[in-house]
């Protein structure tokens, strides 16, 4: 039999989460209000931005399927985007003199109007290399880019090319298109043509669209697909509307006297919200990058160094799992 007490406590208890499921539902209902009066109101600026943002997560893009049609949304990217040249790196430009001591790290705090990040200068380009995992499968487990640098027995690293992420629960084992890793293909064909990212030999960052037969002409060592590419041979790439949204970021580019940018961008925070393609290239052409490229972002961008993260991850289960990342040699 029930106490007096049990009788007591009972219907307040009901009474409560009543309340509490009367307030998630006000809440989702204020949300959705919200984004239908951005998608729909008299903003087209507020429109893409949303539109763009939502179709870079991978949990979150079937919101605008639900208001706009493929054409209307396929309209929207076409008009918020980096113009991509098709133009490739120049293989055969001379490094620059650096008098900046080889072995010298420099981490510097980026900040702007809705975003906050990392930036790592790294003075010797030989210290970055690929770290992946020993073989691919949608079934394996990725690692973490901090177990990645642990691995390697490196200093830094940061989260490299996209993965199979369906609706944003992919597992990390398997890279989207091409990957090199020490001069051989190790995801892909030589006939496969994708947008590269990646060193050669010559210690050189190497942005362009190619097959794979080319990036190993081109003496490609180590490369990921992902972009769009920002800036090629010192000309930055030309871009429309938002460019892509708010979003976290990861950049890599590098400077004409060798020297290796990594930039992290924070986002979908109160915080920092995140940064679009423009905001990232005049990061990059500011700080002297005469290639650069977009890395995977969303809850992937990730900087490790000195064993601790060090920006703040959009993931709410911390550091994600891929197939491989880019780190920087003790």
């Amino acid at each position: 039999m029930e106490t007096t007490a049990e009788k007591k406590i009972l219907p307040k208890l009901s009474q409560f989460f009543l309340a509490f499921l009367i307030f998630l539902l006000l809440v989702l209902l204020f949300l959705i209000g919200c984004i239908t009066i951005t998608f729909k109101g008299p903003s087209p600026i507020a429109k893409d931005i949303l539109v763009t943002t939502f179709l870079e997560t991978s949990a979150l893009k079937f919101i605008p399927k639900l208001y706009f049609s493929e054409k209307e949304i396929n309209q929207i990217l076409e008009n918020n985007a980096v113009m991509d040249s098709e133009e490739v790196s120049d293989v055969g430009f001379v490094f620059e003199e650096n008098a900046t001591e080889k072995e010298n790290i420099e981490i510097i705090d980026i900040s702007g109007k809705t975003f906050k990040g990392k930036l790592m200068i790294i003075q010797d380009p030989s210290r970055i290399k690929l770290a992946a995992l020993s073989s691919f499968d949608s079934e394996k487990m990725g690692k973490k880019v901090e177990e990645f640098v642990k691995q390697e027995n490196a200093i830094a690293g940061i989260n490299a090319g996209g993965f199979e992420d369906v609706n944003g629960v992919g597992k990390g084992g398997q890279p989207l298109g091409l990957m090199i890793k020490d001069s051989q293909i190790i995801n892909g064909t030589e006939d496969r043509v994708d947008t590269l990212i990646g060193f050669n030999q010559e210690n050189k960052l190497i942005v362009g669209r190619m097959s794979g037969k080319k990036a190993l002409e081109l003496g490609m060592r180590d490369a990921v697909t992902f972009g769009p590419v920002f800036i090629v041979n010192g000309k930055a790439q030309k871009f429309s509307g938002v460019s892509g949204g708010l979003n976290p970021r990861t950049v890599i580019g590098q400077r004409k006297d060798g020297a290796v940018l990594l930039l992290v961008i924070d986002g979908r925070q109160a915080q920092s919200l995140g940064a679009t393609y423009e905001d990232c290239i005049k990061i990059m052409m500011e700080y002297g990058a005469y290639n650069a490229a977009n890395l995977d972002g969303g809850s992937s961008s990730i900087m490790v160094y000195q064993d601790e993260i060090i920006n703040t991850c959009a993931s709410l289960y911390g550091s994600r799992r891929m197939p491989a990342a880019f780190i920087v040699t003790k």
